[in-house]
This record gives structure tokens, C-alpha cells and sequence, in this order.
């Protein structure tokens, strides 16, 4: 018969906080001289309560229905079909007055409306290179001159219609200036509207930098979350997200540290995404290609280029994501088709559509040749004509650059690019 005394300890032990002697404990491998809580290293220590699977599991309770990732998932499919990419036309009233004023167009909305008309009336050419246009607010809610809403127009040529919905970014404290971005309250109200008036995918942008200090784990950590929290919102009103961790091209750093930072900040988004159990065939990524920084004094080619971005997606991207749609980040325009074909020519196994999300590498002829004349609407819708075939034939690695320069070899980098 066991003692009042036994009965009792056997009682107490499981209350204890969970720490085990560490003079007894064999599962951690070594002698310990103070107590310690269990980790891993101590799941079958006999001296640790056992505990239940159900606080070392997380439980998702369905998020989305089987009918609603049917639907995100084609949306996605759609936008990166083969040698499709993506207008991003999303410049915010700020960002177009640094389109406009050099060409010494007045900043008006009429201005920009006349000008994103010339680029959603281009003719039945683009409708086998651009699968999806984000818009901007105020974008979304213009029409044509005969009074065709933009998005029935681009929605009637089966083209899907996007919509930026982050609102813009914010310093984070504590940090060597760096940033999160803000726009996650209101958001589910926001998307279903957006939904209703015929958006089906959106883009929310993050943005890190690399230095001697950057990014800093506390801006990786946040910027990951919040993109995770926007993605997981967006699906729940039966929007696409399109994912943005923009690594600026600032500073000097070579390309293997920009490999190395690229491949750190997408592991952290992936782990978020997945935390946030947010549906990976329904999203699309658009990330920085690999390269090198824009004052690093050696230069690289589109070949290696190409291999340490697909490098580095390999490595961090799970094979469920249904395309990666890339940003230019400042390449010229040539540059940023170039590179896009070495991408897709690059001879390791792609299991995404590897594809282009370019707003200025689609748009800077167009502008130039256009400065705001009537005349010259047709010049400037034919230039943006030639950069979206360009970059569909990219999309599918049979691009051939003429390796002509003019303005399609004009470099686009802005320093701290902000929109």
C-alpha cells in the first residue's frame, strides 16, 4: 500500500511549473546545476509533465470554404497565365506628380486620367501580355471619355482589375530609419467594397533596406506580420493578395548580400504567411529581383543575376505560390526585361510562373514620348505597346534584345523610392 505521503507527491508534481532537476534529467545530455522550464530537448524527461498535444499544436478552423480557394486561386492563375504579367498603374496622387512634372505636365486629375486612358484603350496587342492592372483609388472610380468606367473596360477585355490598399509607410521606432507600413484598419471594409466594384486582386508594399545595420530583425519581423494580417484579410473577401517585401536597391552592398538579405526577409514572410494560415495557391509574391546595390562598384550579369534570385526563391517560396511577379526596382526599362528572360531561361527548376509587376519599366517611353499632347497619345500608347510585349516574351524566356540604348536603357533608380 503507497503512503499518504507518495500519493500526495505524485499529485503535486504535474502543478509544478514544469521544471526538472537538471541533475537527474539524462534527455538534456548534460549536467545542469540549476533548474530549468523543458524545452524540446527535454520532451521525454520523466521529471517534466507531459503535455497535452494540444498546447504544442496550433488549430486553424477553416478560414475559407473550398468554393472561396477555388475562386482566389483561379483569379491568380489568370494574372500569371503564360507570358502575362501585370501594369501596375497604382501611383499614388504624390508619385504621379514626380511622372508628370518633368515632362512638364500640370499634376491635375484630369491630367492623370487622360494619361492611364492612354494606357488601358491600348489596342487587343496587350491582351495576350498583361493579365492584371492595379489601380489606384482614385483610378478605379475614373472612366474614359465616352464614359466607360476603367475597370468594366479592363474587366470586359478579360484583363483583372487590382487595387493598391495599403497607405503608405511609417517609421518604425527603435530602428536606423526604418519602416512598416500602415492601412490595416478599415481594411476588410475596404476590400469588400473594392470586391463589389471589381477588384479581384490587391497589393499591399513593404519596404526594407539593406546596410550595415538593415534590416534589423525587428523591421523583418514586423513587415512579415503585416503583410500576413492584409493577405489573410484580403482572401476573407475574396480578394488575391499580392505580397510586396521590396528590398530597396539602395547602398553598395554586392550581389550575395542582397541574396542573403532576400532569402532572410521571404523565410520570415512564408513563416507568417503560414501562421496566419493564409491560403499560398491564392496569393501571388512580388519581390525584388536579386542585385547587386546601385553604388556597388561591380557590375553583374543577367545570368547571375537571374541565378541568385531563382536561388534564393528556391529556397525560401513554397512550390503552392501560384506566381512571383517581380518589381524593377529602378532597372531601365531594358534592363528590367533582360534580366526578367535570364530569369526564366535560368536552368534550375521554376515551379511558379516568374513573371513582371512593373510600373515605371512599363510606363517611362510612354511618358516621354506622350508630355502631355494629344498628338502624341498614339506614339506614347504604341511605346507602352512594345515594353508590354517586350516583357511578356521575357515572361516566357524568348525575349531578344535588340541591345539598342535610347530611352529604354535609361536607368530609373530613385534613391528611397516612396509612392
Amino acid at each position: 500500500m503507497r503512503s499518504p505521503s507518495r500519493d500526495a507527491a505524485s499529485r503535486l508534481l504535474p502543478r509544478l511549473a514544469g521544471f526538472c532537476k537538471g541533475s537527474r534529467c539524462a534527455a538534456a545530455g548534460k549536467q545542469e546545476t540549476a533548474p530549468h522550464p523543458p524545452h524540446s530537448a527535454h520532451l521525454h524527461c520523466p521529471y517534466s509533465p507531459r503535455l497535452p498535444s494540444s498546447a504544442t499544436m496550433t488549430h486553424q478552423y477553416p478560414a475559407l470554404t473550398p468554393e472561396q480557394k477555388k475562386e482566389l486561386q483561379e483569379i491568380a492563375q489568370r494574372i500569371v497565365a503564360p507570358g502575362k504579367g501585370i501594369l501596375a498603374a497604382d501611383e499614388s496622387t504624390g508619385s504621379m506628380a514626380k511622372r508628370l512634372n518633368p515632362i512638364g505636365v500640370e499634376n491635375t486629375e484630369e491630367n492623370r486620367r487622360r494619361y492611364r486612358q492612354l494606357l488601358f484603350t491600348a489596342d487587343q496587342r496587350i491582351d495576350s501580355c498583361i493579365g492584371g492592372v492595379i489601380f489606384f483609388h482614385e483610378t478605379l472610380y475614373q472612366s474614359t471619355d465616352d464614359g466607360t468606367p476603367f475597370a468594366k473596360l479592363i474587366k470586359d477585355r478579360g484583363i483583372v482589375v487590382g487595387i493598391k490598399v495599403d497607405k503608405g509607410v511609417v517609421p518604425l521606432a527603435g530602428t536606423n530609419g526604418e519602416t512598416t507600413t500602415q492601412g490595416l484598419d478599415g481594411l476588410s471594409e475596404r476590400c469588400a467594397q473594392y470586391k463589389k466594384d471589381g477588384a479581384d486582386f490587391a497589393k499591399w508594399r513593404c519596404v526594407l533596406k539593406i546596410s550595415d545595420t538593415t534590416p534589423s530583425e525587428l523591421a523583418i519581423f514586423e513587415n512579415a506580420n503585416v503583410l500576413a494580417r492584409y493577405a489573410s484579410i484580403c482572401q476573407q473577401n475574396g480578394i488575391v493578395p499580392i505580397v510586396e517585401p521590396e528590398i530597396l536597391p539602395d547602398g553598395d552592398h554586392d550581389l550575395k548580400r542582397c541574396q542573403y538579405v532576400t532569402e532572410k526577409v521571404l523565410a520570415a514572410v512564408y513563416k507568417s504567411l503560414s501562421d496566419h494560415h493564409v491560403y499560398l495557391e491564392g496569393t501571388l509574391l512580388k519581390p525584388n529581383m536579386v542585385t547587386a546595390g546601385h553604388s556597388c562598384p561591380n557590375k553583374y550579369t543577367s545570368e547571375e543575376i537571374a541565378m541568385a534570385t531563382v536561388t534564393a526563391l528556391r529556397r525560401t517560396v513554397p512550390p503552392a505560390v501560384t506566381g512571383v511577379t517581380f518589381l524593377s526596382g529602378g532597372q531601365s526599362e531594358e534592363e528590367a526585361s533582360v534580366n526578367l528572360n535570364s530569369i526564366n531561361t535560368c536552368p534550375l527548376a521554376k515551379p511558379w510562373a516568374l513573371t513582371f509587376s512593373y510600373g515605371r519599366a512599363l510606363q517611362a517611353s510612354a511618358l516621354g514620348a506622350w508630355r502631355g499632347e494629344l498628338n502624341n497619345e498614339k506614339a506614347a500608347t504604341e511605346e507602352f505597346i512594345k515594353r508590354a510585349q517586350a516583357n511578356g516574351q521575357a515572361a516566357l524566356g524568348k525575349y531578344e534584345s535588340s541591345g539598342t540604348g535610347g530611352a529604354a536603357a535609361k536607368s530609373l533608380y530613385v534613391a528611397n523610392h516612396a509612392y
